[in-house]
């Protein structure tokens, strides 16, 4: 009989075990989501930001932003913030120029232009690299280990605009080439 009932038992144990952890995991990344969209509407106002932040329709964890005053390379950066399952806040900014993204299949020198995001991402705060439609952006990641970090969250915010200076040096590799 008691073997009968721990048979029984068991497979509702096992649902449990795999449903709490998933839980409390979708409730710290929505916690998360909802500091980070208070701080996005902060901080987005700041005059080295001035960026307005929209939650994605696509995904509820990503926030979507376009800078474009101050730019003299790109048209227009934009950034998408992800709060992500692996308890990470992702940054990926898109430089827009000549009506679409830089991408390095219509890259005039598509080496050229890989090595020197190569060299930016040993010399610059943001990395760069390309996503899997070959589109370029420079990017950043930050843990939540330690908790959420207000202060370095505002940091690569104020320094996503310098993107556009590296986008200049960029344009010998893909200009006239781009726009989708």
């Amino acid at each position: 009989m008691r073997l009968k009932f721990w048979s029984a038992l068991l497979p509702l144990l096992l649902v449990l075990a795999t449903v709490f952890p998933a839980v409390a995991q979708d409730a710290e990344r929505d916690a998360t989501r909802a500091k980070l969209a208070t701080l996005l509407a902060r901080v987005g106002q700041r005059s080295d930001v001035n960026t307005t932040f929209t939650q994605s329709t696509k995904n509820p964890y990503n926030f979507i932003g376009s800078a474009t005053g101050g730019l003299s390379n790109a048209q227009s950066l934009e950034i998408v913030i992800s709060v992500t399952k692996s308890n990470t806040i992702g940054f990926r900014i898109y430089p827009h120029y000549n009506n679409g993204y830089i991408n390095i299949g219509k890259a005039k020198d598509p080496n050229g232009l890989m090595r020197r995001m190569l060299l930016f991402s040993d010399d610059n705060f943001l990395f760069w690299g390309a996503d899997d439609s070959a589109d370029v952006f420079c990017g950043y990641g930050i843990t939540l280990e330690s908790g959420f970090p207000d202060d370095a969250i505002t940091i690569v915010l104020r320094s996503i605009r310098d993107t556009d200076k590296y986008v200049g040096e960029l344009r010998p590799f893909f200009d006239g080439s781009t726009g989708k």
